[in-house]
């Protein structure tokens, strides 16, 4: 049973997604949790650990916000493939699984164009309303969020969504606005589109889709008899089941052709796709989330952005459009440019790469913890005073999803704490441009 979402309404000018401020607290699953984290990044968000408050003799005092868009349909090729492979089983002679009896009346109804979903506008909101209970203390009229979005229609719908959200958590009282669009065809450091030369994980996820697709594909075909459907079409089928669910707010009946360890192996696609295209697995993956770590360090730091990669030097330039001065910045971005970012950091990386045949259970890199819709990644800058083996002064701490992150490579201590000096002198691949690989996207 699924709750409704009726008091969803959708302004249909492009410009942003309304919601109504009645909708429930608790965000409905579409499939027992065990199942629902293992659609890679296609998993509705959730926290993967519960959010751990800062020490005491510690205070916030700055945070930065990135997070995904919301929920959205199948891009244009995303669906000429699922297409294909619903055309494939819709063309069985014979369905010996009852449960494959639905596509004799099943018609394909989703938008092709990756719009955002009011599922996903949901979640934005939501978004929102957790930042302003969580941080609202930071906020004043005069010191608003500062809130910038790629320029992909469903990035900006989850910016304004979020705004909305905080303003409704406000009782109104504060009502802060997108301020930055970044367009995807110019410099923009929340979007992976500056390094032409980059590869793409296509040679490890075919290699994975051969192995775990092909005894799906068999098993299914023995139940759509005449369907022919051939390994590929697997990773083309099993998104049907998040895109549906999340689109028509109720399960979809293509979750119940596939078995929990199936959406297990799509996960592991999911974590060779963002590894591979974007993340460590890419050689020039982390350069592409460079221009974003530097613009992080310049806010934390108080001073202008030393970048040479994917800024917007005029943008940068000007305390209109990148001030230096606000305590709570949001920027709303893609996964994968949050696998880059994440890979440019140093966050989740792996005693070795992972295997395009055979999945480790001990991978910290798992894209549905990672870069679920609405996904977000929050560092928070904080003023401690001495305790223990801490000396008093600036202090940064991250948290994905909720989860609180070790931050081993600038010697974070068992509060996920390092010091400002520290995490800045982490950075050393950012803060020289990338080492050289930025000039690699184009020569």
């Amino acid at each position: 049973m699924f709750l409704s979402f009726a008091s969803i309404w959708v302004l249909f000018s492009g410009i942003h997604l309304c919601l109504g401020s009645s909708l429930p607290k608790v965000i409905t699953q579409f499939a027992p949790p065990a199942v629902q984290q293992s659609w890679a990044a296609y998993t509705p968000y959730f926290s993967v650990k519960p959010y751990t408050p800062p020490p005491r003799n510690c205070r916030i005092t700055q945070v930065n916000i990135l997070q995904r868009h919301g929920a959205r349909f199948p891009t244009s090729g995303a669906t000429t493939g699922i297409l294909s492979a619903v055309t494939k089983l819709q063309s069985a002679g014979l369905y010996t699984n009852p449960r494959l009896n639905f596509l004799r009346n099943y018609t394909y109804t989703l938008g092709k164009n990756g719009d955002l979903v009011p599922f996903g506008a949901f979640q934005s909101e939501e978004a929102g309303k957790v930042a302003y209970e969580r941080y609202g203390r930071l906020i004043s009229q005069k010191n608003l969020p500062f809130v910038r979005a790629s320029s992909s229609v469903r990035v900006v719908n989850s910016a304004t969504n979020w705004t909305s959200g905080f303003s409704i958590a406000s009782n109104h009282v504060f009502n802060p606005e997108l301020s930055v669009v970044l367009s995807e065809s110019l410099n923009d450091t929340l979007d992976d589109s500056m390094c032409p030369n980059a590869g793409s994980s296509d040679p490890q996820t075919d290699t994975w889709t051969a192995i775990y697709g092909a005894p799906i594909a068999a098993r299914l075909n023995s139940q759509a008899l005449g369907s022919n459907l051939t390994a590929a079409d697997i990773s083309n089928l099993i998104p049907l089941c998040p895109f549906e669910s999340a689109a028509k707010e109720e399960t979809s009946p293509f979750c119940a052709i596939f078995t929990a360890d199936d959406f297990a192996q799509f996960e592991y696609f999911g974590d060779l796709d963002k590894f591979y295209g974007t993340g460590y697995g890419q050689a020039l993956g982390p350069v592409q989330g460079v221009g974003y770590v530097n613009e992080l360090l310049a806010r934390l730091t108080g001073t202008s952005v030393n970048d040479s990669t994917q800024t917007n030097r005029t943008l940068d330039a000007s305390p209109v459009t990148f001030p230096l001065d606000r305590s709570v910045y949001a920027d709303f971005s893609h996964d994968n440019q949050m696998a880059a970012i994440y890979a440019a950091l140093g966050l989740f990386k792996q005693p070795q790469p992972l295997d395009p045949t055979t999945p480790s259970r001990k991978r910290t890199w798992v894209t549905s913890h990672l870069t679920p819709f609405s996904a977000r990644m929050v560092t928070e800058r904080l003023q401690c005073s001495a305790r223990r083996n801490q000396k008093t002064g600036a202090y940064v701490r991250i948290l994905v999803n909720d989860a609180l992150q070790p931050l081993e490579f600038c010697n974070g201590d068992q509060d996920g704490l390092c010091t400002l000096d520290a995490f800045v002198e982490s950075q050393a691949f950012a803060r020289n441009n990338g080492a050289g690989d930025f000039e690699k996207c184009f020569n």
